[in-house]
């Protein structure tokens, strides 16, 4: 059987690798001055120039988004991550879990269902396990925390 209570470290460094990889595409489309992601449904030019910010300061944010999710994913299996009151991360945690689910959310509804974006089935599929895998970040770490306040 499993221990679902038993803290799990390799959710937090496959998230950090998942963010750490958002970072990179958006550095990458930053450099070209392109919204997007790699791999993602094309921005089309009149949808890019809506935005009130330049296409390669709005990747760049999202770059600098990608960096800091990694670190706080990181700093729940770490121990100066650790050092950090449990309410303040898991409220951390649970707004990142929001903003995740809402983004891997789209994209499972229009992989599946199609709502016009452009995400493939496949993209659906991943959201399915990014909302899985952040999921089982936070329980891990609300295990593992739990029992150190005991």
């Amino acid at each position: 059987m499993v221990d679902v209570d038993r803290p799990r470290k390799w959710p937090a460094y496959a998230v950090a690798v998942l963010f750490l990889g958002y970072a990179a595409g958006k550095a990458a489309f930053a450099l070209q001055a392109r919204l997007g992601f790699p791999g993602g449904p094309p921005v089309s030019a009149a949808e890019a120039e809506s935005y009130f910010l330049d296409a390669a300061t709005a990747q760049w944010f999202a770059t600098a988004s990608g960096v800091l999710g990694a670190c706080v994913a990181l700093a729940t299996v770490t121990a100066l991550g650790r050092r950090v009151p449990r309410a303040l991360m898991l409220l951390v945690l649970a707004g990142m879990l929001l903003a995740v689910g809402g983004g891997a959310g789209i994209m499972i509804v229009d992989g599946f269902v199609g709502i016009g974006v452009g995400w493939r089935w496949y993209h659906g599929v991943l959201g399915v396990l990014v909302i899985g895998l952040f999921a089982e970040m936070l329980r891990s770490y609300a295990a593992a925390t739990r029992r150190a306040a005991s």
